[in-house]
């Protein structure tokens, strides 16, 4: 019997669309990436392809994941960033052997060699998470307005004011809420 796992939510920002392997965090939490061979998968599609993954490094992968997410969040809100998250961040950025290279559309690509293992791929991970958290790419963060999801994501619309982590999910689920509410109070308007 094949085991179902719910669909990845991608996003175009590396490090947010990792801590999105965990959704709906304060509501009925999903976990994307509940078995190592789940994070290889994921590895695999955001382009950090490896080979295998053990229990504990899905571990780590999990504590910079959360590293990642609580310390966006302290910076989307303006607050001092949690010293220890930081220090996971900075630890993993170190570890990885990866390189970027240059693809001929001119995008930055990152390549992991035939040996790379997960942490390889996780300082990838880690270098984003650091380059949008420290200002450095154009963009600002910001949490879903979900109160399910509260999500941190890297809004890069032109007004920099976009209210949902994922408008296919968190924004339709509030659109619908907000449109079924108003049919309760206003029964006729559907006729």
């Amino acid at each position: 019997m094949r085991v179902e796992f719910p669909d990845f939510r991608l996003g175009n920002v590396l490090a947010t669309s990792f801590t999105g392997t965990l959704s709906e965090r304060h509501g009925n939490a999903v976990e994307r990436i509940p078995t190592p061979h789940r994070l290889v998968d994921w590895l695999a599609v955001s382009g950090l392809a490896v080979d295998s993954c053990t229990t504990a490094q899905l571990d780590l992968a999990r504590e910079l994941r959360e590293s990642v997410h609580v310390t966006a969040t302290a910076a989307a809100m303006q607050d001092a960033l949690p010293a220890s998250a930081v220090q996971v961040i900075n630890d993993c950025s170190t570890q990885g052997r990866a390189a970027a290279v240059l693809t001929p559309e001119g995008k930055r690509r990152w390549r992991l060699s035939s040996a790379s293992c997960v942490e390889d791929a996780l300082s990838v991970i880690a270098a984003d998470a650091i380059g949008i958290i420290a200002g450095e790419r154009d963009g600002k963060l910001a949490l879903c307005a979900s109160p399910t999801c509260q999500a941190a994501f890297f809004d890069t619309s032109q007004s920099r004011t976009r209210k949902w982590c994922d408008m296919n999910t968190c924004g339709n689920r509030q659109k619908k809420a907000r449109f079924n509410a108003n049919q309760r109070k206003n029964p006729r308007s559907a006729e």
